[in-house]
């Protein structure tokens, strides 16, 4: 594609050089730059881009796009075969550039954005699972993975793409047949231009509580939602959690989009009544079509109620029966959310992403109205994130649970004892049961010994992930394996004393 073309819709560019070029591909990663590429360099928080542009140019790179601020620094770089454009933002330049080299694929398929703090991973699961049950074929975008129909491309090291890597998932997705495409939009990826350029057709907001705030993320509230409602700026049609005292605000800040509610507890367009939890599923009445009808899910928790509720309003408007919604609901299973592990003692153990002060509320709500016996919590906080939840985060914990694990989660580049310390702040003022253990697979050890079969165990804050983050390395870690392990020692001891 010829570099003005590429260029095409960014406004105060400045440019020096051919830009008839023909461009073989973009990156703002200078090791992926090929002969013949475009190389655009982003400031980011941690790497500066424009430190590379030599490395870039010695790859190949035939044009360089940059800040216009860092001219003076660059310039003297730059032979005279390299076109060199600037502009104001090259964040914002990124996705304008990647929409027009992929060609807009995201016009070519309707495209449904989930935002807020909790739900957004399970409610783009159900909206996929109902989709395809239509025969919808749907690729999804999220904090799990890339999937383009049942095929997963890659596991996702962000919830929202880099706008180059999402436009070239959004294109694959359209050569491969894709009619809708169902990601998580989170306030990062709207903040730093991440979807810029993104033709959605419906926004979906779930819920907001504190989060991200950090020198990395926001600095405060105000940022953090004000980010978020960028996505209802950009959708033609907007779902929103009417109980939610935030998500309300939505059709004053963004008036040109066309608003529907769900909800539980506030007169809506969707209410759910008759709500029935258990310790393996939900399930609730709804009027679709005007007509009540019973809607079961396999994910137990007042917070799958909301999560279906959002999922069925996207389906009713892209013209799915009834009978494909409550099938797929009923049969939706999503990694690392709510997920009981079959083990060999026949315990309850729950995985579940939770790792912020109102999903660990949740959870452990939602566990301790159904569960005979005690609720276990092991948890941590992860480390370069928001300290200020950490202490609140172990009152919760301490007020609800029975008995309180405090242990390591990711901990990045911050010393896991010292984030250890700062939970328990919080769990100290309840008079809870607790105890620290850092080594997270032997607080996991110690829950399984203590626990009965009248006990639920949750383990929080890994989810679906497969690691511990430590010093920017990332190190296999996979709760499932470590429980089965855990278990076969400890059934293996007992069958050798058994044999004795």
């Amino acid at each position: 594609m010829e570099l003005k073309n590429i260029l095409s819709g960014i406004e105060g560019l400045k440019a020096k050089g051919n830009l008839s070029l023909d461009i073989k591909g973009i990156s703002n990663d200078s090791r992926e730059i090929k002969p013949g590429d475009l190389f655009i360099a982003v400031q980011g928080y941690e790497i500066d881009g424009h430190k590379f542009v030599d490395k870039a140019i010695e790859n190949g790179a035939t044009a360089i796009l940059m800040q216009e601020d860092m001219i003076k620094e660059i310039i003297n770089k730059i032979p005279e075969n390299v076109a060199l454009i600037t502009a104001k933002d090259t964040r914002e330049a990124t996705a304008i550039c990647a929409c027009n080299f992929y060609d807009n694929p995201s016009r070519k398929m309707q495209l449904i954005g989930v935002t807020g703090t909790k739900g957004k991973t399970t409610t783009t699961f159900m909206i996929k699972a109902i989709l395809e049950k239509q025969g919808i074929k749907t690729g999804l975008i999220g904090t799990i993975a890339t999937y383009i129909g049942d095929k997963k491309i890659e596991d996702s090291d962000r919830t929202t793409p880099d706008s180059i890597h999402l436009q070239s998932y959004f294109a694959k997705m359209v050569e491969a047949g894709c009619k809708a495409c169902v990601m998580e939009v989170s306030s990062q990826g709207l903040k730093l231009h991440r979807v810029d350029g993104c033709d959605f057709n419906i926004g979906i907001f779930t819920n907001f509580s504190e989060d991200h705030i950090s020198e990395k993320e926001h600095p405060d509230m105000e940022d953090y939602f004000n980010s978020k409602v960028k996505l209802f700026k950009m959708c033609e049609y907007g779902f929103i959690n009417i109980d939610d005292i935030n998500t309300i605000k939505v059709p004053n800040l963004a008036p040109n989009c066309i608003i529907k509610t769900y909800g539980i507890d506030n007169e809506c367009d969707l209410l759910a009544k008759d709500i029935t939890i258990t310790n393996s599923y939900a399930d609730f009445k709804v009027k679709i079509n005007g007509k009540n009808e019973r809607i079961k899910i396999d994910i137990p928790g007042r917070f799958s109620v909301y999560n279906s509720l959002a999922a069925i309003l996207v389906a009713e408007k892209l013209g799915c029966s009834i009978e494909n919604i409550k099938s797929a609901l009923e049969t939706v299973k999503v990694p690392g959310r709510s997920e009981l592990v079959d083990n060999k003692l026949g315990l309850t153990i729950m995985i579940d992403y939770a790792h912020s002060p109102e999903s660990l509320e949740s959870i452990l709500q939602a566990v301790k109205s159904y569960t005979r016996g005690r609720v276990i919590s092991v948890f941590g906080c992860g480390g370069d994130r928001d300290n200020a939840k950490r202490p609140i985060m172990g009152a919760i914990s301490g007020k609800i649970a029975n008995y309180t694990i405090i242990t390591s989660d990711n901990p990045r580049t911050e010393n896991p004892e010292a984030i250890v310390k700062e939970i328990e702040e919080g769990i100290r003022k309840t008079n809870a049961k607790y105890e620290c253990i850092v080594d997270r697979t032997e607080a996991i050890k110690k829950a399984i010994k203590m626990a009965n079969k009248n006990d639920i165990i949750v383990l929080a804050g890994k989810g679906h992930e497969t690691y511990q983050e430590i010093n920017h390395e990332k190190h296999h870690y996979d709760e499932r394996e470590i429980i089965q392990e855990i278990i076969e020692k400890m059934t293996d001891k007992t069958d050798k004393i058994d044999n004795a």
